[in-house]
């Protein structure tokens, strides 16, 4: 039987002793040859039961490794085990997530069957507490009218080229070609790790026979709008660090709804035709917002009058963080430094 390729996962977490055991199980139960593999469990100095859970699984599978992180943030994670790892091809893995048994095999074989540098797969949304909001925040977040054309979350029948999916399968190579991770963005490094990829022509694959079960166990709307602000801020906060903008056009969308908003407001002072094209603006939101909303109606009728509030919620957050950071990076000396320097080397 032919060798199968050296493969390096790579497991970033922190204070996940809730997860972290069914998720390193998933790879076990991998029908991926054992003797080719090595799961790096690389943990952010846990307070919780995170390594201790992780060692007993190492006490009975020699390929598992475990590393401290003591920068604690997820491209250090990955920078380190790339480091100590010997794989030809590299996946990074969620903790917060359960993969199915073909993952390992099935990545593998597209990256070089389709000569593509990248490979993933779909994402299902599991919520382990069925209350409303949980329910809510799970439909929203696997909607294409609230997140987008994220494909590896909104689904596809067949493989296709994209920008970015879930974690990654990654020939080694792509490390040697555009570096490692950017460790000054403590969010937001996958996407800024793939785009680098894009810019040089490399290409990225989503097989639908692929599946990520990661379970989205927030049903707190406090929490859910601290999280989308946050990563509304991380798609532009890179670019104090970066000379390129490291998001899709996807991406930016909320920040253009939140300025149109925040702007036409400004603007009223001064004539109330810009709070009549609000309104317009506004009024179309809605109706789209219910349109997409009424898929779910089997489900129940309440998420029909529920889900506008939560999309709302959604772009609204996402998109005032991303106005928040615009300012401060508008503001950064870093910013302007990186591109004057740039020019000044041209």
């Amino acid at each position: 039987m032919q060798q199968q390729p050296m493969v390096s996962v790579i497991i970033a977490c922190r204070n996940e002793e809730v997860w972290i055991g069914k998720c390193i199980e998933s790879i076990i139960k991998n029908n991926y040859p054992k003797d080719s593999l090595e799961l790096f469990v690389v943990d952010g100095l846990s307070t919780d039961k995170t390594v201790e859970i992780a060692q007993s699984y190492q006490k009975k599978h020699a390929f598992i490794k475990i590393l401290k992180n003591e920068k604690r943030i997820f491209p250090a994670a990955v920078n380190l085990a790339y480091k100590n790892s010997l794989g030809e091809v590299i996946i990074i893995l969620g903790a917060h997530a359960e993969y199915s048994e073909n993952y390992i095999a099935d990545n593998v074989k597209a990256l070089f069957s389709y000569k593509v540098d990248n490979v993933g797969g779909l994402v299902e949304q599991i919520w382990p507490v069925k209350n409303v909001t949980g329910k809510a925040i799970t439909m929203v977040l696997s909607s294409k009218f609230g997140i987008g054309g994220a494909k590896y979350r909104t689904g596809t029948d067949k493989p296709v080229l994209v920008t970015t999916v879930f974690g990654g399968c990654y020939r080694r190579d792509v490390f040697e070609r555009i570096g490692l991770f950017n460790e000054d963005l403590t969010s937001s490094s996958d996407i800024d790790f793939n785009t680098r990829l894009k810019k040089i022509g490399g290409k990225t694959l989503l097989i639908p026979d692929i599946k990520v079960y990661y379970h989205y166990a927030e049903t707190n709307f406090a929490k859910f709008i601290k999280n989308n602000f946050r990563n509304g801020f991380w798609t532009i906060n890179p670019l104090k660090f970066v000379d390129h903008i490291p998001v899709t056009i996807r991406h930016l969308i909320p920040l253009i709804f939140v300025s149109g908003i925040i702007g036409a407001l400004l603007m009223s002072i001064l004539s109330v035709y810009f709070l009549w094209i609000l309104l317009a603006v506004m009024s179309i939101y809605l109706l789209a917002s219910f349109s997409f909303s009424f898929r779910y109606i089997k489900i129940g009728l309440r998420y029909v009058f529920l889900l506008p509030f939560f999309f709302f919620s959604l772009h609204f957050s996402y998109g005032l963080g991303s106005f928040v950071a615009m300012i401060k990076v508008l503001f950064s000396k870093n910013f302007y430094k990186i591109r004057f320097s740039k020019k000044q080397i041209g």
